[in-house]
């Protein structure tokens, strides 16, 4: 291999894309990329994979899955590429007809300090909507002492996440609760085979036209269709809570499916409802490709009141987090395990 200078090892690669060394691997499993090797046999990406891998990223970014990303490179692009094109129009669009209005806020107030009138602070204030936005404050329930907490403006995902027995249950049922239109998703949602979503399937013809297309989706992206990935995909699928937050989401799913599952959830338009998906994967929360429409809630082991993370190594509760995920053949060995509260002696 000449040029050594040239190539990069999979973690700078992936930090030159911009994505995880995992999703490199997922990538290289999927024939979308196939670096070289150095002579100890360790993966080595030059420019020509790096160019490929940029494609790859972009594609994926559109929201289209693996197989079709394949299609594409091969030059048979299908309706996968056409939805992909129609989704991110949309949210172009939606996002000038945001910039739109901005920009007639900003123009009427230059006109009316022009005429001598002074725009007052708040008015100013909303020109450019708070991201960190307070929309409830609740007392925090056991294992807390009824601390007051800051419920932020739900991001397009929220991981919520932490060790065992830190009141991450307690704390999405609570979200859940207090949220207008929020809707909690439990850990029963698989029992007996998904009997309760094969009903609700079976009498929503809609319903089941959406999850079919999204559990296709879901397969052709490598993911293994199961009674868990069925429940699952139902509650998301289903019309009505304006929030939804769910118990362990990685629950009863392989590592393939909950990459899958992540990456669909990602191709969502900017309009979607908020989620809170409760997580200890790191194939669900991949802390190197956590993006700004995403949000992380760390429930310490010390019950300390829960708080938002920064996805960037350094940032406080950042180590806490990364400490909190495991791969999902680790937190195999802890499924099902729940924290309960003991009776007064």
């Amino acid at each position: 291999m000449s040029g050594s200078a040239d190539f990069l090892s999979p973690a700078e690669a992936a930090r030159a894309l911009g994505v995880s060394a995992k999703a490199l691997r997922v990538y290289e499993e999927h024939g979308l990329m196939a670096p070289g090797r150095t002579q100890a046999g360790w993966r080595a990406y030059g420019p020509a994979d790096m160019a490929r891998g940029r494609q790859v990223v972009a594609l994926r970014a559109l929201g289209l899955s693996l197989a079709e990303i394949a299609r594409v490179l091969a030059g048979k692009a299908g309706e996968g590429l056409e939805h992909a094109l129609a989704a991110h129009q949309a949210s172009l669009e939606g996002r000038l007809r945001d910039l739109t209005t901005a920009i007639g806020q900003v123009r009427d107030l230059r006109r009316r300090a022009a005429n001598g009138a002074r725009p007052g602070a708040t008015e100013i204030a909303e020109l450019q909507p708070s991201e960190t936005e307070t929309v409830a404050t609740v007392d925090l329930p056991w294992p807390w002492g009824g601390e007051r907490f800051d419920l932020l403006r739900p991001a397009q995902i929220t991981y919520l996440t932490g060790p065992l027995f830190s009141g991450k249950t307690r704390l999405a049922m609570l979200i859940a609760n207090t949220l207008p239109g929020g809707a909690f998703i439990g850990l029963d949602r698989a029992a007996d085979g998904a009997a309760t979503a094969r009903a609700e399937l079976d009498g929503d013809e809609a319903l089941r036209g959406r999850c079919e297309r999204t559990l296709a989706w879901l397969a052709d992206d490598g993911a293994t269709v199961s009674d868990a990935l069925l429940a699952l995909v139902a509650a998301l699928e289903a019309a009505g809570p304006g929030v939804l937050v769910v118990d362990l989401v990685e629950q009863g799913i392989d590592e393939a499916s909950q990459l899958a599952l992540i990456a669909h959830l990602r191709r969502r338009g900017g309009d979607a409802r908020p989620l809170f998906l409760m997580t200890r994967s790191n194939a669900i929360l991949d802390l190197a490709s956590v993006r700004t429409d995403e949000s992380i809630l760390l429930c310490s082991a010390n019950h300390a009141p829960p708080m938002y993370v920064a996805a960037y190594p350094g940032a406080p509760g950042y180590e806490t987090v990364a400490s909190c995920l495991s791969p999902p053949d680790v937190r195999a060995r802890t499924e099902g395990v729940v924290a309960m509260r003991s009776p007064a002696a």
